[in-house]
């Protein structure tokens, strides 16, 4: 029985951890075209931007942890919005790099996505993406944000299970391209409400009194991460 089940195991890794074949390069464009669709129109972006929140609350979760804070809880709102919560020195480099992690998770995770994309690894970045949002399931503490997550979870479960090699390989690349993408417009929305006199105590704003640099040093940080990360990821996706 022990055989047969390190057998089982050993499968399911090898499917999991193996290549599949690349899809076509239209699938590749069409993807794209279907990303941009949804992050560039308001409308449709108000609605996916919550996919980008999640990302965005579960990097400051996660290096919270790693940075040996005590992670107390998330929050997702309708808005779009969210809140993590975690307990540890108000101060220091734990402190800092939780607050950077924000704005910078999206694209380092669609980053990620993309290197996995460009090695042939689709179904193994259906698995994580599916492992991470069970983890933050864990940490969500309001009613909307179990929801969300949820329904995301489960989109990726369902196609990572059900769905055939070209349907995963379309859904992968749509799902990389959204977190490039959708990790561009999110800094330059928020220095765009600084701007209008709202928004004082964005993830800019701590950092600036964490470190005394301006607010400006770090709206540069998070432009300069998304939009190298997205160059970086379009060309791997692209096979540049």
């Amino acid at each position: 029985m022990d055989h047969l089940a390190s057998a089982s195991l050993a499968s399911l890794w090898d499917e999991v951890s193996g290549t599949q074949p690349d899809p076509d390069l239209w699938v590749v464009i069409a993807t794209l075209v279907a990303a941009l669709a949804v992050v560039v129109p308001h409308g449709l972006w108000r609605i996916a931007r919550n996919a980008v929140t999640i990302a965005h609350e579960g990097g400051h979760g996660l290096v919270a942890l790693l940075t040996g804070r005590t992670l107390t809880g998330i929050t997702l709102h309708s808005d779009t919005s969210g809140l993590t919560v975690s307990r540890g020195k108000p101060h220091g480099l734990g402190m800092i790099l939780t607050a950077v992690a924000g704005y910078t998770a999206p694209p380092l995770l669609g980053l990620g996505g993309a290197a996995l994309l460009a090695s042939g690894r689709i179904t193994l970045l259906l698995w994580v993406a599916t492992a991470l949002l069970v983890a933050l399931l864990v940490m969500v503490r309001n009613a909307y944000g179990v929801l969300t997550v949820v329904l995301t979870g489960a989109t990726f479960l369902l196609v990572s299970w059900l769905a055939g090699p070209q349907v995963q390989a379309a859904f992968a690349y749509a799902a990389v391209w959204f977190l490039l993408l959708g990790g561009v417009r999110p800094a330059f929305e928020l220095q765009a409400k600084r701007a209008r006199g709202g928004a004082g105590d964005s993830d800019a704003d701590q950092l600036a009194r964490l470190t005394h640099a301006p607010a400006g040093v770090w709206f540069f940080l998070f432009h300069a991460v998304s939009l190298c990360s997205l160059v970086g990821g379009g060309r791997w996706l692209l096979e540049l």
